[in-house]
């Protein structure tokens, strides 16, 4: 379940920065570029970090396949998936939690502490997102007032905590990912936000 979700995630992530290229008046190499270092970035960054090599995309070219045709499917229904942007945004809220937990469980079977875990579940979670948005140069999601990285970080606690309480593996991870979604959907809903510096 966990690596068809991955899958996903990395295939939503791609179209995302696939659009922010076209929005951006790239060509086909710098979407494909943006598709990549959005769906992939921060795992990337995450298992450098941690040291574990090689990177999950270089030993499973199913991660390449599904990049490549997210870029394809954009360039040629551009129009329609803008129509869909809720649904895009669904699935990009539902990416943001397993690449959290997907980030925090490969940190802890690595041996890192359990808040190391949380860092790099959120790295893994948001870092895409960021490098997408330096490279196209916008100010990065994570740096505005939305509630973003934010979720993700309350997810992964929550996810500890579950671990101490529960040993149902697979259920924590479930009512995490749905912890997370759920605080983004509601964030967004009601326009919540962080404080900004004034």
């Amino acid at each position: 379940m966990i690596y068809t979700l991955d899958l996903i995630g990395v295939f939503v992530f791609a179209i995302s920065g696939t659009l922010s290229a076209a929005d951006k008046k790239l060509d086909l190499f710098g979407a494909t570029f943006a598709a990549f270092i959005t769906a992939l970035g921060g795992g990337t960054l995450r298992d450098v970090v941690l040291g574990s090599t090689p990177v999950i995309w270089v030993t499973d070219m199913n991660y390449l396949i599904v990049i490549v045709l997210a870029v394809i499917l954009t360039f040629i229904f551009k129009e329609y998936i803008m129509t869909l942007k809720k649904t895009l945004f669904l699935f990009d809220t539902i990416g943001i939690g397993v690449f959290t937990i997907i980030g925090m469980e490969k940190s802890i079977l690595l041996g890192f502490n359990p808040v190391i875990g949380v860092l790099m579940g959120v790295a893994s979670a948001v870092m895409g997102g960021v490098l997408r948005d330096t490279f196209v140069n916008d100010i990065p999601l994570i740096f505005r007032k939305e509630v973003y990285a934010t979720a993700c970080i309350i997810g992964g606690v929550a996810y500890l905590l579950l671990g101490y309480i529960s040993h149902f593996t697979e259920l924590n991870l479930l009512l995490t990912i749905l912890l997370i979604i759920a605080i983004r959907l509601i964030a967004v809903r009601y326009k919540l936000r962080l404080p900004v510096i004034v």
